[in-house]
């Protein structure tokens, strides 16, 4: 008999109780999820999150005092094993954007269907990228703007190594990690990313698996 699988935590930050309530409640009903804080604005989250350390954080953009944001510039998610889903009422692209560019792996709008909120958290707690059809447009658009002055280049000119290194980026794993299932150090894999950015002219972690994800550079099986 197999094991089952732990339950994956979630840190929720909102501002508002009786949105709160409700993601608590629809996030009970999923076994396979278990709410281990709350908070009301920026400040409480940051606390929250170095002291229970879940593996997602559901991220409210507008908070007074201190907005999803500013919590997104202020805590350094690549040092954290927690990924963040950010909630949005509103349909900012510029936000949104920022949002990514800061670390958070998915937006799901608050209008959204409940099923979509549950489909985002066990997809990026996998390591993917979770954005809607017309977002996933919207922020490749953007990305793509943001790198104008570097021309993309096509992937054959990718060795076999930095293919394997596209393919780990775009599953969310981190250069240590990397490293661990490479068989090689981090400050290899750093170098390998270097090159990579170089060959297809994008400039951060985030692009680049986005790039993979829009031309095929990743396996999907």
């Amino acid at each position: 008999m197999s094991k089952q699988r732990p339950a994956i935590t979630v840190l929720i930050a909102d501002d508002h109780a009786v949105f709160r309530d409700g993601l608590r409640k629809l996030l009970d009903a999923d076994q396979g999820v278990t709410i281990v804080g709350e908070a009301q604005n920026g400040e409480e989250c940051i606390q929250l999150l170095a002291k229970l350390k879940p593996d997602i954080l559901l991220l409210d953009l507008r908070m007074p005092d201190k907005s999803g944001l500013a919590v997104l510039e202020e805590v350094n998610f690549d040092t954290l094993l927690t990924r963040v889903v950010v909630l949005t009422a509103a349909e900012d692209d510029r936000d949104v954007f920022r949002a990514m560019r800061l670390g958070a792996r998915g937006v799901v709008l608050k209008q959204s269907a409940t099923d979509l909120l549950v489909k985002s958290i066990h997809h990026v707690h996998a390591g993917e990228i979770w954005l809607d059809n017309r977002m996933t447009a919207e922020v490749m658009e953007a990305f793509s703007k943001s790198s104008e002055a570097g021309s993309r280049r096509e992937k054959h000119l990718l060795s076999e190594r930095e293919k394997e290194i596209v393919q780990l980026v775009a599953q969310g794993f981190r250069n240590k990690e990397i490293g661990e299932k490479l068989f090689i150090s981090e400050a290899t894999v750093k170098n390998h990313l270097h090159n990579i950015f170089d060959k297809l002219g994008v400039s951060d972690r985030l692009e680049l698996a986005l790039h993979a994800i829009h031309h095929g550079l990743i396996k999907t099986d």
